[in-house]
């Protein structure tokens, strides 16, 4: 199988609702090991992954040379400076990207609990159709509320669904979104959507979910602990 595909790992963020004044969300332990080596673990051990590259901010540099040098290096993580948003981190690690390479993957170094299945399955759809996310559908009651906290309305739940990531492309779209790029969006699909290239959810579990607060570090060490890999689960 050829090696294709380029991993970006966004951990630039400043994690303010982790609310941790010592370490923030990406590098805090989570079942054991950094938050941000579970996801770097599955990239290096999958057969069409040729590179990762983690952006992280100027201010954590010293700090993760001196506690994680050995672990990026066993699982050949290359390290490059983000900026203060993050499509300026995903940025950056574009322009690192080698010129081999059919598809980029760009996933959150805060969600832990990615399967090889979802993965896969996202690699896939990216392959045909040149832009997919994984993604699960709303299926709780939505409200659009003010300010106040007063509910305004009921939203119609059909057809929506909450990005996760990996989102994958192929390399030369999101290059060239990115080289467009305008606005402070919020993921990358949203560049690309930009541009006018159709981009396809894929349906992920609820498992992949993105750290924000402590409460969510809990969660992902009960997810962790289930056998996620194992094609005898159905969860996964």
């Amino acid at each position: 199988m050829r090696r294709d595909v380029t991993v970006i790992l966004a951990a630039a963020g400043k994690s303010t609702r982790f609310r941790d004044p010592y370490m923030k969300k990406v590098f805090t332990l989570c079942s054991g090991k950094p938050v941000w080596q579970h996801g770097a673990q599955l990239f290096s051990d999958h057969p069409r992954v040729a590179q990762i590259i983690m952006a992280i901010s100027p201010e954590d540099k010293e700090m993760v040379q001196e506690k994680f040098s050995g672990t990026l290096t066993m699982l050949g993580v290359e390290l490059v400076l983000g900026g203060r948003e993050r499509y300026e981190s995903i940025r950056n690690a574009l322009e690192r990207v080698k010129e081999s390479i059919r598809l980029v993957a760009v996933h959150d170094a805060a969600r832990p609990c990615l399967t090889r299945s979802a993965f896969d399955a996202v690699l896939g759809v990216a392959d045909e159709k040149g832009a997919a996310l994984l993604a699960s559908p709303i299926r709780a009651t939505v409200k659009r509320c003010d300010a106040s906290g007063k509910i305004i309305e009921t939203v119609a739940r059909d057809g929506l669904w909450q990005a996760q990531t990996p989102q994958v492309f192929h390399t030369e779209v999101i290059q060239k979104a990115y080289a467009r790029i305008q606005g402070t969006p919020t993921d990358d699909a949203q560049v690309v959507e930009a541009m006018g290239v159709p981009v396809y959810c894929v349906e992920g579990s609820e498992s992949n979910i993105k750290i924000t607060t402590k409460e969510d570090l809990k969660v992902a060490e009960g997810f962790l602990r289930v056998p996620q890999r194992s094609k005898d689960n159905p969860f996964f």
